[in-house]
């Protein structure tokens, strides 16, 4: 048993997260060791006056962070190791926390009736093949061509046998890898990505190498900097504004990269959630290199969160690859919702659901730039987020704490940090994951955390 013990004086309301800090801070200073136990929830609870509940959710949120363990019949235990890494978003929302973690769309009671709506029209309308099939080309020929529609809105011109559906982005971006990405190869990205690519990585088993960005994202020296020093086989790249610093790559930059993987045979991943969203974009960077890009978007970000279907758009060379490895992962993109998508891009339900979140999420960067006018922020008005560096000395993940003892989270810049090189502490911050009304209030804190005198951040956790 440990002779340290969290300090009562210092706990601070909600008191199971307040508990939480003060043992992973002591943990991460080296006063608690790798292996050592900790007290008993009950011998916790009554040296600090709490409740059996209060601390044992504060060993949950610690479990849940990978910084201890339970056993059952031996107890809880520090472990520095973590096994796998933190989404940078709340698992689950409670109840007295704003959570700006997550990247959602704006979503009203609206949403929820149109897919009440849907789904009724779905019980009268199911096509048996949509029920009764195992083969995808019997069920989908159908959604492929109404595809090819909405794909032209993203910029892009295809023919439907080079179009998937998929369950979502997610689904896409990783059959993608899979076919194009062998164990032991090597794929390219930008220093701040995509928080999934890193454990994506290793299940997949390819290497990983973050590369220097800019205002307008990965920088195309670096990319042809990289492939002559390594073997690079795949470069992935989010250009429009879902990227976590919410840049917008310019049209030359796009044919730039383009250039630069066909220079060295690279294939591109890209990763275009927000489609048509974000307005006056430049073409995606498919439309500058057709034959080696892998293009990927969906609708649960732009139209509403429970329509998870995507559409993986690949070149000839990789049609096979996509279709073997999407139905060994996932067999097929899940019928019923498909028919939804389907129906949406066609009578133009989705259009118009995306136009209504384009001025929704207009307002919000309205209040975003009231809110954090003197804070230098980076964001873009179609985007789903804000990204906020932080200022001085401050500790991200102390910064990330505190917020979360004022009733807010928000999402670590380090859950995106891909490259090890020099960093600059960072977070990011939704503005659709909740009312206008929560977004203003987060965001003060926010402001008010960071405007403020960061040693005192330190006294109060």
């Amino acid at each position: 048993m440990t002779l340290w013990r969290p300090d009562p004086d210092l706990i601070r309301r909600p008191a199971y997260l307040s508990l939480a800090e003060q043992i992973a801070r002591a943990i991460h200073e080296g006063r608690l060791q790798s292996g050592a136990r900790l007290p008993t929830h009950r011998g916790m609870a009554d040296d600090l006056r709490l409740s059996v509940q209060t601390v044992s959710r504060a060993y949950e949120e610690l479990i849940r962070r990978g910084l201890i363990s339970g056993e059952i019949g031996r107890g809880s235990f520090v472990q520095t190791r973590r096994r796998e890494p933190d989404p940078p978003y709340l698992p689950e929302r409670l109840g007295e926390v704003i959570d700006l973690s997550i990247l959602k769309p704006v979503c009203e009671p609206m949403h929820l009736d149109r897919m009440k709506r849907a789904l009724g029209w779905l019980a009268e309308n199911l096509p048996a093949s949509s029920a009764l099939s195992f083969r995808p080309n019997v069920v989908f020929p159908r959604h492929r061509a109404v595809a090819v529609e909405w794909l032209k809105a993203c910029g892009l011109d295809v023919s439907p046998q080079n179009v998937s559906l998929t369950n979502g982005a997610t689904a896409g971006m990783t059959v993608a890898l899979m076919s194009v990405a062998p164990p032991g190869s090597t794929v390219a990205t930008e220093a701040i990505g995509h928080h999934t690519l890193i454990p994506l990585a290793t299940y997949l088993g390819f290497n990983l190498e973050g590369l220097a960005i800019d205002d307008q994202g990965m920088i195309p020296e670096a990319l042809d900097a990289a492939c002559r020093e390594s073997p690079i086989r795949a470069v992935f790249v989010q250009p429009s504004v879902i990227n976590p610093t919410a840049t917008l790559m310019s049209a030359e930059r796009r044919e730039a990269i383009a250039a630069v993987a066909r220079t060295h045979d690279l294939a591109i991943i890209e990763n275009d959630v927000l489609g048509p969203l974000v307005e006056n974009r430049p073409p995606p960077v498919a439309a500058f290199a057709p034959e080696r890009t892998l293009y990927v978007t969906s609708f649960t970000k732009i139209v509403v969160p429970g329509l998870r279907i995507g559409y993986l758009a690949a070149p000839d060379r990789y049609v096979a690859a996509v279709a073997n490895r999407h139905l060994v992962s996932n067999w097929m993109a899940t019928p019923m919702v498909a028919e939804i998508a389907t129906k949406w891009v066609a009578d133009g339900t989705a259009m118009e659901l995306v136009e209504w979140q384009r001025a929704a999420l207009g307002r919000r960067h309205d209040i975003a730039a009231e809110v954090l006018a003197d804070l230098p922020y980076r964001a873009h008005r179609n985007g789903l987020h804000v990204w906020l560096p932080l200022s001085g000395e401050r500790s991200e993940e102390g910064f990330v704490a505190q917020a979360r003892l004022q009733g807010v989270a928000i999402a670590p810049g380090a859950s995106f940090r891909i490259s090890q090189d020099e960093w600059r502490p960072a977070v990011r911050i939704s503005l659709g994951s909740t009312t206008e009304d929560e977004l203003r209030a987060g965001l003060g804190v926010v402001s008010k955390l960071l405007l403020g005198d960061p040693e005192l951040l330190l006294l109060a956790i």
